[in-house]
């Protein structure tokens, strides 16, 4: 009796994966969102030893190449769900599979911000509620963007930020791929669009980080999910479509390792 061939990561069962995604998410928002609201203004706003805007948005770059490293393999490594439905509608990605995803990702990223919530609990007496206090890093338009753009100023930069976002990732793990590592690529992209974005809407991107937050900073925060969670999916799905027509997310099964290779091709 001979042994059975191993079965490769990236061909994990959907449980598998979806725990991946959950717990790739987790480390997005738990790492991101504690970064902007402890390390970004340590020990105060007027200090010299805190990581600013800056290191905000290179821990986003850093913490997105770690999970897509460590959970790609098994899930692809979405940890978003405008870039999942990106993925399905440029063809990369099975629809079946979608809402799993999705509910995985809320589910890994509300777990992150919860962490820290519970964290800020266990810190000086006022931490807990000078984090609700100030937002928790939550994203927002008019009084709640942190440079008081509207809702349409917010609305196309997500829109064209999410989709600028999904076209790197479609065009890195495509059949052509990338000299620079995907998840390299990935990661700085994301970096850079958070130095432009952060000013704008606290910079989003990723529906599932925003309600993560939102649901612990309270009603004002939570009235205004809708947008985080509207624009940068229509981003995604620009880009998906622009990719399944143009064919720029076309993959094959031996050389993409940060999507499923038994997905839909384009």
């Amino acid at each position: 009796m001979t042994d059975a061939p191993p079965v490769t990561p990236v061909l994990a069962a959907l449980p598998a994966r979806l725990v991946a995604e959950s717990a790739g998410t987790f480390l997005l928002v738990f790492a991101l969102v504690g970064a902007a609201t402890s390390s970004a203004v340590f020990p105060d706003e007027h200090n010299t030893l805190g990581i600013g805007l800056l290191g905000v948005a290179l821990t986003l770059g850093l913490v997105v190449m770690i999970g897509a490293s460590a959970f790609g393999p098994v899930s692809g490594g979405h940890f978003n769900p405008a870039v999942t439905i990106g993925l399905a509608v440029a063809g990369r990605h099975r629809w079946a599979d979608v809402v799993p995803y999705l509910v995985a990702q809320f589910v890994g990223g509300t777990a992150g911000a919860a962490v820290l919530v519970l964290f800020a609990g266990l810190g000086p007496a006022t931490a807990l509620q000078s984090t609700l206090d100030g937002g928790f890093a939550s994203n927002g338009f008019d009084a709640q963007s942190p440079g008081g753009s509207t809702l349409l100023g917010v609305a196309l930069a997500e829109t064209i930020a999410t989709a600028v976002f999904v076209t790197v990732i479609l065009r890195v793990t495509g059949a052509r791929g990338s000299a620079v590592p995907a998840p390299v690529v990935i990661g700085a992209t994301l970096t850079v669009l958070l130095l432009t974005l952060i000013p704008v809407s606290n910079a989003s991107l990723n529906p599932a980080r925003s309600f993560a937050t939102a649901v612990f900073a309270g009603p004002d925060w939570l009235a205004q999910w809708w947008v985080f969670l509207v624009f940068p999916v229509l981003g995604a799905v620009v880009a998906g479509a622009i990719g399944r027509i143009g064919r720029i997310g076309r993959t094959s099964r031996a050389d993409d390792a940060t999507v499923e290779p038994d997905a839909p091709r384009a």
